[in-house]
Parts: C-alpha cells; structure tokens; sequence
C-alpha cells in the first residue's frame, strides 16, 4: 500500500509540472487561455484613449443617409425656410419695487439713548417733519451749555461774537434744526432730550432701534420709502431684449391692483444679464399717487415692435442641447445633415434664425427626436436603429472580420 501511495504521489507530482510548463509555453507564445501582454497592451490603450475625444463623439452629430421609403414610413416631414414678417409684441413679467432715490436711511448725528420712539411699526405712513425718535445725548447737552454761555457773554457786551458763532455752527453739526435752536436762545433752556424728524414723507420700511436703544451716528433708527413713485422693473427674454430701446412704450397690467392696464415709458436697460434667469431688466418709471401698486406685486407687460422681415423656422425644428441649438437640413441626395444655428426672436410658434440657413433649405419638423437620435449614435460608432443603416453596418462588419482573422 505504501509504495502505491507513492507511485501516487510521483505521478500527480509529475501531472501539474506538466501543466504548469504548459501553461507557460501558452503564456510566452500570447496563445490561450492567460496572456498578460493582451491584458495590459489593452489597458494600456484604454489608459492612453483621452476622455475628452470619447465625450466629444457622443456628443456631435453627423449627417445620416435615407431612402425615401424610411423617411416615410417613420414620418419625418420638412418646411422649407421662408422670410416672414415678425411683428409680435415682446411680453414679460413684472415686479414693482420702491423707487431708489425715494428711499431714506434715517441716522441720528449723536451717540446716545432712545428714551421715546414715536414710530414705532413697520409700514406706518410718516409726514415730512414728523417727530421719529427722542434721545438723551450727554455730548448735545454739554454742547447747548456752552451755546447758552456764548449767548450770556455776547449779552452782556463782551466780545463773543466768534465764539458765539462757533457753538451755533456745533449745535447744526449735531443735528439741530433752526427751529430747536431759537427755541433755545428763547428758553434759556438746555433742552435733556433732542427730538429726530423725519427728513421726508413716506412708508417705514424699516425700524431698526427700540426704546432704551444705545445709538450712534452709524444706527439706522428707520428707513422710509417714497411710493407716490414706484420703479417697474420688468423681465425680458435675451431674444427679445433686441427689440425693446429705451423709449419704447410699454403696457403694464396688475390685476392685483385692481387697476386697469396703462402705459409707461421704459427709462433704462440694464447693462448686465440676469443670471438665474438670463433675462435682461428694464426699469420703467410710474406714477403711484393713489397708493395701488405696492412693491413686491406682480404683473405683466407687452411691448410693441415695428414689423420686419426676418427667416424663421418652425419651433419643432430646433435641437436645443443647452450649449447650441441645430436643426436638420433634408438635402437632395436624401442626406439629412445636422446643422448649427443661431437664434433670434422666439415667436409663439416659430423661431427667427440669424444665421446658419438660407432661404429654400428644407429642415426637419416632424421626427427631429428620431433623426437626433440616430445621428448622434452613429456619431459615436455605435451600429444604428434597425431599418435606418444599422443592417448594412453590421454587413461591412462582418465581412472585415475574416480579414482580421487572417492577419
């Protein structure tokens, strides 16, 4: 039985030596079933192939040939392009917001503390001259002390008339008006508390401080806004921008207002895009006396163009990818070919083209998604739809196959 066991063992000893020679032999010809040349010579070419060339050919399209039996049967149909007139007024939508130049910060002059606070919501309606806020300033006191002394001086004839001035001109620096100093050369009396007035008439939009607040120079106490005159700030397309200047009359509704539509005048344009929405604003100025259009309301506007001529496409037509837009021209050898454009106007249901088409070109308008699609795949080597080339590429395929086999 021992010498059995190791007869055995020699002859399985014997067996997987040979194996492993074999399989050596097979490795260093490239032969089957292991070949770490094949291997790496083929992660070597995925390593070296660039990214960017394998995203840029699933990305461009290429022209695609069809029989006239294929684009019938999948319902491709064309237009031809034509120059039509183009006079559809440009809308947008609209928002209402304050004036700029009728708004006011409301500071005080001096530190201090609010001891009274007469406006005391947001939204309250505020006069001209208004008092806003009193306040206990230890500087402003000490500063109507000496005014007061300058004033007993000059009385009793002594030579303070530049002294005098001086402590006047302080008292206006601290925030003083004429009113509050007369009566002060009338009382005699250093006032403890000065009182703020509301430079101008308007809406609080803003109140910034309480009673008991510590203030300087640099504390908004309230911010008032002027809506007698509101700012209309509307929302137009790039496309559209073109054909609004300023000057042009535009017809504003707010239903909300409860007003009917009126025209205003556009005053600017806005140098810069908005990005979120890439529109471009116009500021159109209006008259608000009566209180019904209130900042933050929406609305709509409509702009009237002079008509032009200009060459348009249907809107089915275009490709939009994000980056680019392109349509399909159908040529006459049955080649329908991608073509890049570049867009104007955006019509309810035709788009101007500027440039990349003539008139009498034949563009797709039925079946784009279809014709998109095969051209892009056909771009990016992959075999087509069955019945739109995809038998005949697979032919050439396989009849290059023995060629490769024999070399």
């Amino acid at each position: 039985m021992r010498k059995i066991a190791a007869r055995l063992s020699i002859l399985s000893g014997t067996i997987v030596v040979a194996l492993v020679v074999f399989l050596v032999i097979q490795d260093q010809t490239h032969g089957w079933p292991f070949s770490r040349h094949h291997a790496t010579e083929a992660s070597v070419a995925r390593t070296k192939a660039p990214l960017d060339h394998i995203s840029n050919t699933a990305a461009a399209r290429v022209p695609i040939e069809l029989p006239e039996q294929q684009i019938a049967m999948l319902g491709v149909r064309f237009e031809p392009v034509e120059v039509r007139p183009i006079d559809t007024p440009v809308r947008a939508v609209t928002t209402i917001v304050a004036d700029e130049s009728r708004v006011t910060h409301v500071h005080a002059r001096i530190a201090g503390w609010v001891e009274e606070l007469y406006v005391s919501t947001t939204g309250q309606m505020v006069r001209a001259g208004q008092p806003i806020a009193a306040i206990f300033s230890q500087e402003l006191y000490s500063s109507q002390q000496e005014y007061l002394s300058a004033l007993r001086r000059a009385g009793s004839g002594g030579p303070a008339s530049a002294v005098l001035d001086a402590a006047r001109t302080r008292l206006e620096l601290l925030g003083m008006d004429r009113a509050q100093i007369e009566k002060l050369e009338q009382t005699r009396q250093a006032q403890r508390l000065v009182t703020i007035m509301a430079p101008r008439s308007g809406v609080v939009l803003n109140r910034g401080v309480s009673a008991g607040t510590s203030v300087d120079p640099s504390t908004e106490l309230i911010t008032l806004a002027d809506l007698s005159r509101v700012w209309v700030i509307a929302e137009v397309t790039e496309s559209d921008a073109v054909q609004v200047r300023v000057g042009s009359i535009g017809t504003l509704s707010f239903p909300m207002a409860r007003s009917e539509p009126f025209a205003a005048k556009v005053e600017l344009i806005y140098p810069t895009l908005t990005e979120r929405t890439r529109t471009v604003r116009l500021r159109l100025p209006v008259d608000n006396k009566a209180g019904v259009l209130r900042p933050g309301m929406y609305g709509t506007a409509e702009f009237e163009v002079a008509a032009r001529n200009a060459l348009t496409v249907a809107r089915d037509a275009v490709v939009d990818t994000g980056k680019a837009q392109h349509v399909f021209v159908h040529t006459e050898q049955n080649v329908i070919e991608p073509r890049t454009v570049r867009l104007g106007a955006r019509l309810s249901d035709r788009i101007e083209v500027i440039d990349g088409l003539a008139t009498g070109d034949h563009v797709v308008t039925a079946g784009v998604f279809l014709i998109d699609s095969e051209s892009r795949l056909r771009a990016s080597g992959t075999t087509g739809h069955a019945g739109h080339g995809g038998q005949k590429q697979s032919t050439q395929a396989k009849s290059s196959a023995p060629e490769q086999h024999r070399h």
